[in-house]
């Protein structure tokens, strides 16, 4: 905990789950969850965010072998390769064309690739949002609840960013600080911004900064949001939330609650989670520019049973 900074207690964080609910909100069959708060309405007020035309992306690059198992074909000419003799007579009597292809394997979830998380990807007390069981969730098949094909048509919404880092003077928050609801307002103060219904909150903790800078040590410690700014969240009907780290603070300073904003947001609130943006381009056109909010746009992977999906977020000043 942070010392002369008035704190929730794990009792507080506990009864989240109940104060905070969305469960029936939106009907007993809803998977969306915040997510419905991005209507028709909102969708074109992001559209009018958009003054320069300016457009960044807020992901990590991936690359083999770090983030991904590769495995790559190469075929100079495509008329050589095995069995072109039975494909069709223009396959294999062009000889001036080849091709490259790729399988790929990925472990998104983690401390360092740029993803979504659905619903479906934490339980609490065997239950996902909306009070559905884990046994929904198939070794095989996946998830038949809250997965990430709830959201095959986009999230495209009003994003603003909130530079914490920026705020407090400091090149990045060290790891185990957390941000808590009087940044976000000191924040929205400074760089006159309003959070509103149905926005995109961007967390910037300048812990992307120091993973460029190699500043970043192993272990399950960072900065991020802490436990007290989901209150501030449910009451300003916050879409979705993302961060250049893996989301909270960590360790969360509560014993029994190992990932206070996974679990409240997800299995509670039902609101959906950016993992580790890259913010620092997006931090830098928002300085330069004087802009704030900008049109946020994310397409996850249509990946059936899927408890999130990598993702590229756009932000389009």
């Amino acid at each position: 905990m942070t010392p002369g900074r008035p704190t929730p207690t794990q009792d507080d964080v506990l009864g989240y789950f109940g104060a905070l609910s969305n469960w029936g909100r939106w009907g007993d069959d809803d998977e969306l969850g915040t997510l419905n708060h991005i209507t028709d309405d909102v969708r074109l007020a992001a559209a009018r965010a958009v003054r320069h035309g300016r457009s960044v992306s807020c992901a990590w690059e991936l690359a083999a072998p770090d983030d991904m198992e590769r495995s790559t074909t190469t075929c100079p000419c495509a008329a050589d390769m095995p069995g072109a003799e039975s494909m069709p007579p223009a396959f294999h009597a062009d000889r001036h064309w080849g091709f490259s292809s790729e399988r790929l394997g990925i472990t998104f979830h983690g401390n360092t690739l740029t993803h979504l998380d659905s619903p479906c990807h934490i339980f609490w007390d065997g239950r996902m949002y909306n009070g559905r069981s884990h046994e929904l969730v198939g070794a095989t098949t996946g998830s038949a609840w809250g997965a990430v094909t709830a959201a095959a048509n986009g999230i495209v919404t009003r994003g603003v960013l909130l530079d914490i880092a920026r705020v407090r003077d400091v090149p990045w928050l060290e790891p185990g600080q957390g941000v808590f609801p009087d940044d976000l307002d000191e924040a929205e103060r400074r760089q006159g911004v309003q959070v509103r219904p149905g926005d995109a909150v961007l967390l910037r903790t300048g812990h992307a900064r120091a993973r460029h800078e190699s500043r970043v040590t192993a272990g399950f410690t960072q900065p991020g949001w802490h436990a007290s700014c989901l209150p501030w969240l449910h009451e300003r009907g916050v879409a979705l939330i993302g961060a250049d780290s893996p989301q909270e603070v960590q360790p969360s300073g509560y014993g029994d609650v190992l990932m206070p904003v996974h679990a409240v947001s997800l299995v509670a609130m039902g609101l959906w989670l950016l993992d580790n943006c890259d913010l620092e381009a997006c931090a830098a056109t928002a300085a330069e520019l004087e802009q704030w909010d900008f049109q946020l746009a994310l397409a996850p992977l249509r990946l059936a049973g899927t408890s999130g999906s990598p993702v590229n977020p756009i932000a389009t000043f």
